[in-house]
């Protein structure tokens, strides 16, 4: 693993990859990613890239595997059963607003930089709604896009939440 670390940074800059992978994380996404950096010393378009990028390699597997991943773990660690129940009332909670507004829905629940909201989110969305990817994905590139320029003016102190 050390030697996959150095060979990264070495010919990528550690501070992109780890950026990209920083971004690749539920929760955290490019909202601490584009941060994280910017703090590292990446200059603008670079961490804003690497976020992007990030944020959404994981989306297709999510949208085409995580309904067979989460019965799966339903079925062989039922301790995290309640856990799952609970992400997936959470998902259908959002689900509302994009069956409502379809592509724009789906766009304004990744955009927005919350909790709750985001490209994991509104991939897991799209699974449960069995929307196709070439639906889904532009859709939640959009709205990756939109979060990555509000969290660029928040980290650049142009306004504040």
């Amino acid at each position: 693993m050390d030697n996959i670390i150095t060979w990264l940074h070495e010919t990528w800059g550690g501070e992109f990859c780890y950026t990209l992978m920083f971004s690749m994380l539920p929760i955290v996404e490019l909202r601490g990613g584009i941060p994280l950096g910017v703090g590292m010393g990446l200059p603008l378009p670079l961490a804003v890239t690497a976020a992007v990028i990030g944020n959404m390699l994981p989306v297709p597997f999510i949208i085409l595997f995580i309904r067979r991943i989460y019965l799966w773990l339903q079925r062989r660690i039922p301790p995290l059963r309640g856990l799952l129940e609970r992400l997936e009332r959470r998902v259908e909670e959002k689900k509302d607003l994009v069956l409502r507004y379809q592509f724009w829905g789906l766009l304004l629940l990744v955009a927005v930089p919350l909790p709750g909201t985001g490209a994991w989110t509104g991939a897991m969305v799209a699974a449960v709604m069995d929307l196709r990817i070439k639906r889904a994905v532009p859709a939640i590139f959009g709205g990756v896009l939109l979060a990555a320029a509000v969290v660029t003016a928040i980290t650049m102190g142009i306004f504040s939440l």
